[in-house]
């Protein structure tokens, strides 16, 4: 499976971006999507997550009320809304699948995006 994440950029504080992940290969069936990022200095953390059916999803509490995460299991495609940008929102954002469960342990993901780059500027 391969990942291929899109739609970081430059962004003033109190604006919104969506991110994309695409799905690529030998796709499996009913595998979890999840989000992540590191910022520069730290450890990679989580941030939302997403079954298959889209029923069921994780948040890191420092994100609820603002990013929302969606799929299109047509398009093999996973989506990271971001409203209310924070400066301390910037870092390099991660997609991740995996077809365990639906977690925000990173170990639980098998497969990784290349990242994109999100900057909030206050």
């Amino acid at each position: 499976v391969q990942l291929q994440a899109s739609g970081g950029g430059l962004v003033q504080a109190g604006g919104s971006l969506i991110l994309s992940c695409a799905a690529s290969g030998r796709t499996p069936s009913n595998y979890v999507m999840g989000w992540f990022r590191q910022a520069p200095g730290k450890e990679r953390e989580f941030v939302a997550a997403i079954g298959w059916s889209a029923a069921g999803q994780y948040y890191a509490d420092f994100v609820k009320g603002r990013f929302t995460i969606s799929r299109d299991n047509s398009k093999n495609t996973v989506y990271l809304q971001m409203n209310s940008l924070r400066p301390e929102d910037t870092a390099v954002y991660y997609c991740a699948a995996n077809v365990r469960r639906l977690s925000t342990i990173t170990d639980d993901y098998n497969y990784w995006g290349q990242g994109t780059q999100v900057t909030v500027s206050s």
